[in-house]
Formats: C-alpha cells, structure tokens, sequence
C-alpha cells in the first residue's frame, strides 16, 4: 500500500510541471483572446488623442521587450533596433499597399471574396521575417564582437537602412510611403504584445535561455561548458529584430505614414533608454518603463502651451537622469514582477500551490 502511494506521489510530481505549463499557456491564450474582445470597447469610449498614446505603449513594449532580450537577458549592447523596426515597417506596408501602381494585394484579396483585412497579417509576418533575416545577416559576422565594438556595428546598420530607404525611390525616397491602410488597431496592438512577452518569457525560461544567461554572466566560461555562444547570441538577435519588425508593421498601418527620419538614431535610443530604465533582464521592468516614457513624452507637450520655449525634452531629460542616479539598475533590476508578491501567491500564481 505504502509503494502504491509513493508512486502515486512521484506521478503527481511528474506531472505538475506540464500542469503549470498547460496552465500558463490557457493564461496567456485567455489573456490573447481578450485584446480583441476589449478591443472596440476601448476605442469607442477613449478620447481619440489618448488612444493613439494607447497604441504608441504598445508598440514600445513590442520594441523595448524584444530589444531586453538582446541587451537584457544575453548581455550584448544593441543600439540599432530602429533599423529592424524601419525594415519591417517599409515590408509589411510594401505588402499590404502593393508592389506597384497596378498591383493592390488589398484589392485581390477583397475581390477573391476575404476582406481587406486577411491581408494584414500576412504583411506583419513577412515585415517579421524580413527583419529576422536582416537581423541573422548582420548578427552572423558582428555577434563574434563584443561590447562596445558590437554597439558600434549595429549603429552602423541603423543608419545604413535608413540612408537605403531615404535614396530608394521604390518605397518613396526621402518623402517616405504615404497612404498607407489603415489596420491597426488595440486588439491587434495588444494580441503581439500578449504574444511577445509569451515567447520572450519561454524563451528565457528554456534551455536556450540558460545558454543565453551563461553569454550574459560569463561567455568564456560558458563556452567552457560547451555553450555555443556565437549561435545563441545570433538566435536572440534574430528573434528580437523579428517582433522589431512586427512592431514596425503595426506602426506603419496606424499613422499611414513612413519617412526614413523616423528610424534615426534617436528612436534606438529611446528604445535603449527603455530597457535600462526598466532594468537589464527584466521583462516586467520593460513593459512599465515602455508606458511610463511613451506617456511622459506626451503628458509634457502641455508645457510647449506655458513657455515660448520648448522645456518638454529638458525636463524629460532631467526625469531620466534622475530615475538612473536613483535607480542606477533600473526600475526592477534582474527582478520581475511577481518577484515583489509574497511566496505565497508567487507560489499560487505559478499553480504549485501552498506549501504544507
């Protein structure tokens, strides 16, 4: 009898851990599911200037989540992810707009009986993996760098695509792509931005996010213990240029508008800015400091109203350098969220229960 229960106990134990990962899984597709279905809720009853803020957050999540993957959780210092944003973004509204005056992928699909719309996901994921490809090709030579010659290189490509897209009379030369349609919207904004923290979480807590963390904390060493670091360094590269891109798509289809000035170096700044302030490995510290910063910015413009003079960026600035002199790791640190809940829920949350 006594066997029998301890079998039992050893199945059970077996099987909580694809229990709590079924479970996190309904979580996040709940959660999913919920972005479209709040949706036109909320964009009927927000005024429309602080919707567009809405949306802006969630591009910037996008944006600041998928670059803490590369400067966070592997240790490396990107600061050209506007690039992969400005290749996804010139992709996905090619896609959607056409190939040429004759030719409007919209008009096809709505003539083969789908609507309009089909067309955009479609143009999301090929902007994706057009930046995932950029991100591959420039990651393979220049991930075998380190430190300040790697930020070097990815400045470097920043600039590249944004000069080739100014001169490129294909998608608008330096007056940019106009009339873009209009696609985006909350539910479409906030279901990739469900999606991105889902796959960077998993990506984290799997093995090939520990290969990442030993690239982080100690590369030589790790390359002792067998952990290919150039690869794994190359696959976090890709697959942070990859949700770039798809966050370029979504803000090409909402303000209908790209100019190369738009993905200069300021914006990967910015970007950069996110994730230091919200802390170098932390997803949670990504996603607050994203809406904090996006919201700031705006809530600002009402001292141009006050001061003939433009004090918004000065005192932007000085919010920043105070925050980092306080909070020199950031706002979370290493730290997530749920690390500040007592061990109790923490233990609840992640479906183990409480401890006896």
């Amino acid at each position: 009898m006594e066997s029998v229960r301890t079998q039992a106990e050893a199945a059970n134990r077996k099987m909580q851990p694809w229990m709590r990962s079924a479970g996190q899984t309904l979580m996040w597709g709940v959660m999913l599911a919920m972005a479209f279905a709040i949706g036109p809720v909320v964009e009927q009853w927000i005024n429309p200037y602080w919707f567009t803020i809405v949306i802006l957050c969630g591009i910037n999540i996008i944006l600041a989540v998928s670059l803490n993957l590369v400067n966070g959780f592997t240790g490396q210092f990107s600061i050209g992810h506007a690039g992969f944003m400005a290749v996804g973004a010139y992709t996905a509204a090619l896609v959607t707009m056409g190939l040429g005056d004759n030719v409007s992928w919209v008009s096809f699909v709505a003539a083969s009986g789908f609507p309009p719309e089909a067309v955009f996901p479609i143009g999301l994921a090929l902007g994706g993996v057009a930046a995932a490809a950029a991100g591959y090709l420039v990651g393979m030579p220049s991930l075998r760098l380190r430190g300040d010659y790697l930020a070097i290189v990815t400045l470097g490509f920043g600039e590249i695509i944004r000069v080739v897209f100014m001169n490129m009379e294909a998608v608008g030369g330096a007056s940019g792509l106009n009339n873009i349609p209009f696609f985006t919207n909350f539910g479409w904004v906030y279901s990739v931005v469900v999606l991105t923290v889902f796959c960077v979480w998993r990506m984290v807590h799997s093995a090939h996010g520990r290969n990442l963390l030993a690239v982080r904390e100690d590369e030589i060493a790790g390359e002792a213990m067998g952990v290919n670091t150039t690869q794994a360094k190359v696959r976090a590269f890709a697959m942070g240029a990859f949700f770039a891109g798809i966050a370029g798509g979504l803000y090409a289809h909402y303000l209908r508008i790209l100019t190369p000035q738009t993905f200069d170096f300021n914006k990967s700044f910015e970007i950069v800015i996110m994730v230091v302030l919200g802390g170098m490995g932390s997803i949670s510290g990504s996603v607050l400091a994203a809406m904090l910063l996006t919201v700031m910015r705006e809530a600002l413009r009402v001292i141009q109203t006050w001061y003939d003079v433009d004090l918004r960026m000065i005192i932007y600035s000085l919010v920043l350098i105070v925050l980092m002199l306080t909070r020199p790791n950031g706002l979370f640190g290493t730290r997530e969220i749920l690390d500040i809940l007592p061990s109790s829920w923490r233990r609840k949350l992640a479906g183990g229960g409480t401890k006896q």
